[in-house]
């Protein structure tokens, strides 16, 4: 009876199943941790996983809302490497863990269906969620197309957008002179960055191309540069002597020449307005980086 206990638990085990090294390296390459978990080594997954993805998206959040300006721009960058060093590593480490497993026992549940399973929630839906969440409740990435906002603003400038702002529980309130972001009125497929300059409230009178709000005329700040507006899209829309309505603001480009805004498609909803531009954390012109707006914070 021993010998047949014995025997029985023999045929149980699991024989040996050698990982292939280039499918190993190659899953954690797709995802980092996934090579790991093809090689049975599931505590390794599961902190390469969730280290890359916190240096991925949270991280980035959390450093260009709540880091000192001066730091944001090095503190992405290490992040960056970071991040590149966590997934080479977990490449690395896959195929050299797989090529010294010719005893590789297999286990029950290392099967095709549970490594897609993993791929799915954790590739498909976990990063794209989190992702999702932090563009839209944190901060999001956004790059200036035109020099509507130029001098401020330049074309080719990427920025983080804190999204933290006019709502309910938002920490900022929409102000006067914010460079926020906003929907565009006109196609709520594309977004617009202007500065606000009038609150629900607020006289706003066109004279002669010169903006004035609750009398005050506004600085002009006009710059002769490509990708100019024709000239009659740049005659006012609007009336010459207006009060902002309730729930809208008004919004202008800072280069008053050269920017389609509120004197051409009117006020904006409040509710459209979503973010207000924080930080430039890059910036690329016709001579290439543009290395002294590296972490400029607009005013």
């Amino acid at each position: 009876m021993n010998t047949e206990a014995l025997s029985s638990a023999a045929t149980s085990d699991p024989k040996p199943s050698p990982r292939r090294p280039w499918l190993a390296a190659l899953m954690s390459l797709v995802l980092p941790g996934f090579g790991q978990l093809y090689n049975g080594d599931v505590h390794r997954a599961i902190w390469l996983f969730l280290v890359f993805a916190l240096l991925c998206i949270p991280g980035v959040a959390l450093a260009a809302l709540y880091l000192p300006d001066v730091l944001t721009v090095p503190v992405l960058a290490l992040g960056f490497l970071a991040a590149l060093g966590v997934w080479i590593y977990a490449v690395w480490n896959a195929w050299r863990v797989a090529k010294l497993s010719s005893a590789f026992k297999l286990q029950p549940w290392q099967l095709s269906g549970v490594y897609l399973l993993v791929l799915v929630v954790c590739g498909l839906v976990v990063l794209p969620l989190l992702t999702v969440y932090v563009r839209a409740h944190q901060v999001e990435p956004f790059k200036i197309p035109s020099n509507s906002m130029a001098p401020t603003l330049l074309p080719g400038d990427f920025l983080f957008a804190d999204k933290r702002y006019n709502c309910p529980q938002c920490k900022h309130a929409v102000r006067r002179d914010d460079v926020a972001i906003f929907v565009y009125p006109n196609d709520r497929t594309m977004y617009f960055v202007k500065r606000i300059v009038a609150l629900p409230g607020d006289r706003v009178e066109l004279k002669n191309q010169q903006i004035f709000v609750n009398g005050s005329a506004l600085p002009q700040r006009p710059l002769s540069a490509s990708n100019s507006l024709p000239a009659d899209a740049l005659e006012p829309a609007l009336a010459q002597d207006f009060v902002v309505a309730p729930g809208s603001v008004f919004v202008l480009g800072d280069n008053h020449a050269n920017s389609k805004d509120s004197r051409q498609f009117g006020t904006v909803p409040l509710q459209d307005v979503v973010g207000h531009v924080r930080q430039i954390w890059f910036s690329w012109g016709d001579d290439g980086v543009r290395w002294s707006r590296l972490g400029l914070t607009p005013q």
